[in-house]
């Protein structure tokens, strides 16, 4: 990874990411994260509960140090990885839009679940303003993170989103709509919260749906 892809990237993907962890069940004891980057966010799930943390991450420098965090870690593809054993809360955080087959992943690790466990997942909002700006513009952008990012293989709305899921076997039941007005730090972001409450224009501001489910 470049130095500055890897710069451009940090602040989406390589920290903790509480807004995920607050939907992982304080009572889960065996956890798997699916492209788990360097780490961060298992660390932080260790730090709060007695859990092991398995991740899966295919890019080296990213699961040697998630490998110092974390109580194991396949330096495999996520498409094709084959963890040992059950779980019971399982996290997919920013990764289902990067794969060829994002379906027949998720129901195969959702295979891999306890009765009564949950699953988080996050996803980019393609319904998002500036997508449809850029297309009356005549362009697809490509940046290096967020709902462009050039490694994206797949885009999903929030019916999408829920479709992925219930074809695993996942019953979502709690969704929650992360806004942007403009792009990440804008100030106009302050506005986000009143136009995620505006049922017509909520859609248009949701950068990101973060779904918990249960098998």
């Amino acid at each position: 990874m470049r130095p500055g892809e890897r710069a451009a990237r940090a602040a989406a993907y390589e920290r903790a990411r509480p807004e995920i962890l607050e939907h992982v069940p304080a009572t889960a004891r065996r956890v798997l994260d699916l492209g788990c980057a360097t780490g961060a966010t298992g660390a932080a799930l260790k730090q709060r509960q007695a859990a092991e943390v398995v991740g899966i991450e295919r890019e080296p420098e990213y699961a040697r140090e998630a490998a110092k965090r974390l109580d194991r870690v396949l330096v495999e593809d996520v498409e094709t990885a084959t963890p040992e054993g059950r779980f019971d809360a399982l996290i997919a955080a920013d990764i289902l839009e990067h794969l060829r087959d994002p379906w027949s992943a998720l129901r195969r690790y959702a295979a891999l679940l306890e009765p009564g466990a949950t699953a988080v997942v996050s996803l980019p909002n393609v319904a998002h303003w500036s997508t449809h700006a850029y297309l009356l513009r005549g362009t697809w952008p490509r940046r290096p993170e967020g709902i462009f990012d050039a490694t994206h293989l797949r885009w999903f709305t929030l019916a999408d989103a829920r479709a992925l899921l219930q074809q695993a076997g996942l019953t979502p039941h709690t969704v929650v709509r992360r806004g942007w007005v403009a792009h990440r730090g804008s100030r106009l972001d302050a506005l986000a919260p009143s136009l995620l409450r505006v049922p017509g224009l909520r859609n248009l501001f949701t950068f990101q749906h973060i779904l918990a489910a249960r098998i």
